[in-house]
């Protein structure tokens, strides 16, 4: 069972005593990402939590990482469209120093001009490795097409021309202006003790109340988009519009997902992959947003097998459609799914993953037993339902990478 306070300022601080465990995981949410950011400072929530990590008034980058080596413990950070995260995992004696590690990295960051170009050409190496996945390309040109003209579109990493522009002055004032008190969620799992918390009740305290910064609202646009390259396969994506983060279907859309094509006993992969042997790589996934979301059908194949494989995917889209899952896979997804649940709670990680991102989105954390009940309450009529809804053709969008056709072939193969 998790605390939680909520500082007069607006910061939230939830935590979780584990006795039974000698690590703890600290993780420190904000409310802010990319789709935040206007087209001129794109990319610099990534840009600020790198720099994070490029040294503070008392410690140096090299001393940032000497102290968690010399402690055995981890410190990470990673940013979303809508959130950015810096965290860390210790033994329960070492969280004053990853707390005060983590603070000092939150409040007092140089941001210097050297530190700025140095990592600078870091983030410039990271676009050029994601360019180089095939996976990554195909999924960022989607979104640029379907969200085309909202911030959502934009990508995490940001761009060359808006990276070359930002100087540490206006990462700074990026940051007082989106780290907002109220956005902001502590998040502690596992062992620790009552002045553990009281440290990061004072250190929060400090921050000063503003009001939060907002976005506009985004709306899905069917778009077809390819983009050639030398590969032996051809990456593609078949997308149809998802559901925001929120939505009481997400039990079911999960679910779906599982049976359409979330494991080697799903339906895509033991007809596409083992039956018909036309690829080697197929899943589906959902993205999901605060006011929208995506539903992707991924596979990887050469072009020798594409046409077929595509015809034989939207064979079993329409079965799915027209016919109920059956009693075993309805079965079969839910112990997948209860499993990853309750064995994450093994993690103080995952659970710390679990209190800070809930109460960003939901303001409160639900308990094991609530989410298996939730995915347990649903009926195969209920996934049918939401598969007509969500896998409308008529909505379809689709994204490809390799030696691919022009984009209106595969318009007319999905029409």
């Amino acid at each position: 069972m998790y605390e939680k306070m909520t500082l007069p300022n607006g910061v939230r601080i939830l935590h979780e005593y584990i006795p039974y465990v000698r690590s703890v995981s600290l993780g420190i949410w904000v409310g802010t990402g990319s789709r935040y950011e206007n087209a001129g400072m794109n990319g610099a929530s990534h840009f600020i939590e790198h720099m994070l990590f490029k040294g503070t008034a008392t410690y140096t980058a090299a001393d940032l990482a000497g102290i968690m080596d010399g402690i055995g413990g981890q410190i990470n950070a990673f940013t979303t469209k809508e959130c950015t995260c810096f965290h860390g995992r210790v033994l329960d004696t070492h969280l004053d120093q990853l707390s005060d590690i983590l603070c000092d990295m939150f409040f007092n960051s140089n941001f210097t001009e050297t530190d700025m170009k140095s990592e600078r050409g870091v983030i410039l190496e990271e676009i050029d490795m994601y360019a180089d996945t095939p996976e990554d390309i195909a999924a960022e040109r989607l979104f640029t097409e379907v969200f085309k003209g909202y911030s959502l579109a934009k990508p995490i990493l940001g761009k060359k021309s808006t990276l070359d522009k930002m100087t540490g002055e206006t990462l700074k004032s990026y940051m007082n202006d989106h780290y907002c008190p109220e956005s902001v969620v502590i998040a502690v799992s596992g062992s620790y003790t009552p002045d553990d918390i009281t440290r990061l009740r004072d250190r929060f305290s400090a921050m000063t109340k503003k009001r939060q910064k907002s976005f506009a609202r985004a709306a899905y646009s069917p778009s077809f988009t390819v983009k050639r390259k030398s590969l032996e396969q051809n990456h593609l994506n078949i997308v149809f519009p998802g559901i925001c983060v929120t939505d009481q279907n997400r039990f079911a859309l999960q679910l779906l997902s599982d049976i359409l094509g979330g494991g080697m006993s799903s339906r895509l992969f033991q007809t596409v992959r083992e039956k018909r042997g036309l690829c080697y790589s197929i899943y589906t996934y959902g993205s999901s947003y605060i006011d929208t979301g995506l539903f992707s059908i991924y596979t990887a194949l050469g072009k020798e097998t594409e046409r077929e494989a595509i015809h034989v995917i939207l064979d079993e889209i329409k079965q799915f459609k027209d016919s109920c899952v059956t009693r075993d896979e309805l079965v079969r997804a839910r112990e997948q799914i209860k499993a990853n649940v309750l064995m994450g709670l093994e993690s103080t990680g995952t659970r710390m993953n679990r209190l800070g991102r809930n109460e960003l989105y939901f303001g409160r954390v639900p308990e094991p037993d609530e989410i298996i009940a939730s995915y347990d309450s649903v009926t195969a009529e209920d996934i049918q339902r939401l598969a007509e809804y969500c896998l409308d053709f008529s909505k379809v969008s689709f994204s490809g990478v390799g030696k691919v056709d022009p984009a209106d072939s595969y318009k007319a193969l999905l029409a």
